[in-house]
């Protein structure tokens, strides 16, 4: 790095990094930088590559060619253990014959922190994680949600430069999934330390991250904060993963428009000016719960998914089935995708 770059150092810089086994490339020439005290996810479907990259960043894997640096010094030959990073498992690797306590204080002890000031930094730990007064239970005295905040709480005390998180709410229940990742991005916010997180689940990955890396097929699709890859996505990959989307060709233009922005129009309902408008006629009704979507087959032969909220019972929504409608949607709402991708 150049002298005049010192000022600034992101937590995570990847240059061309590319991993294969054998004939198969799992990670092909990535580039990446994530800034200090981010929130940052690698999404996709299993197979993408996001947990290679993740395993690369930590150590646990030498990349064939490229470059990885952590704070601005390069890593790309340290060990994991000489690398300041600690990763989250999917399935905590707690000690089972130690208590939480000497869970969460084990790093520190390796590292030669005396007993006074280890056992203060566990206190801190496990109030963060809100689990105060348990740190004498053992792991298998424990949920599945408490376990995960004492795996949490263990990496998170030895105060890495990056936290490397592999699903690591993967194990639990929706419920207690969706609760753990309000209070993931709230600890992140806490203790300010850069979050790399691995994940499949869309609405995971939007409801947490400040920034998101859509995988596919070792590559990054495309990078952007949660609005942006919804909202904006750059490929017809991105438009397919994240939620669910229309692509339309229009003049040899591909673009897309989310179900939620389309409106049905009544038979008496006129469109605003400037909307498009398309009639067809609902083939199928599928109610879930806030909201029920319909598929309308157009007359010019494409098919879309169209969403609206459930003001009224599901009895009022079949009264689309197998009707003709006109589905109306504004330029402001649809984004042309990238033609070389």
């Amino acid at each position: 790095m150049a002298a005049g770059d010192d000022s600034h150092r992101p937590a995570l810089r990847l240059q061309g990094v590319r991993k294969s086994y054998g004939q198969v490339v799992a990670v092909a020439g990535v580039d990446l930088t994530v800034e200090e005290g981010e929130f940052f996810t690698l999404l996709g479907p299993s197979g993408s590559g996001k947990t290679t990259l993740l395993r690369l960043i930590a150590g646990f894997e030498r990349p064939d060619t490229g470059r990885i640096e952590l704070g601005g010094r390069d890593v790309t030959s340290t060990p994991p253990y000489l690398r300041d990073t600690n990763t989250v498992f999917q399935d905590y690797a707690l000690f089972p014959h130690m208590s939480v306590a000497d869970n969460i204080g084990y790093g520190l002890r390796v590292k030669g922190v005396s007993r006074q000031p280890r056992e203060e930094r566990v206190q801190r730990a496990l109030k963060m994680v809100r689990l105060e007064g348990l740190g004498r239970r053992r792991p298998n005295q424990l949920s599945g949600g408490q376990r995960q905040r004492v795996a949490l709480a263990r990496a998170v005390v030895n105060e890495p430069e990056v936290l490397l998180l592999d699903e690591p709410l993967g194990a639990l229940d929706l419920k207690l999934r969706q609760e753990m990742q309000i209070e993931l991005k709230q600890i992140q916010k806490e203790v300010g330390i850069t979050f790399i997180y691995v994940t499949h689940d869309q609405e995971e990955a939007l409801t947490m991250s400040d920034r998101v890396a859509v995988m596919s097929n070792g590559q990054i699709e495309q990078i952007g904060s949660p609005v942006d890859v919804y909202e904006r996505p750059a490929t017809e990959f991105v438009a397919g993963f994240i939620g669910i989307s229309n692509v339309l060709v229009r003049d040899g233009v591909r673009f897309v428009v989310r179900p939620e922005k389309i409106r049905m129009l009544a038979e008496s309902e006129t469109a605003d000016p400037g909307m498009t408008v398309e009639p067809g006629r609902v083939e199928e009704i599928i109610y879930v719960g806030m909201t029920t979507r319909y598929l309308v087959h157009l007359d010019r032969g494409e098919r879309l998914v169209a969403v609206r909220q459930n003001m009224d019972a599901l009895g009022d929504a079949q009264k689309f089935q197998g009707r003709p409608v006109r589905l109306a949607w504004t330029a402001e709402h649809t984004y042309v995708l990238d033609k070389g991708r």
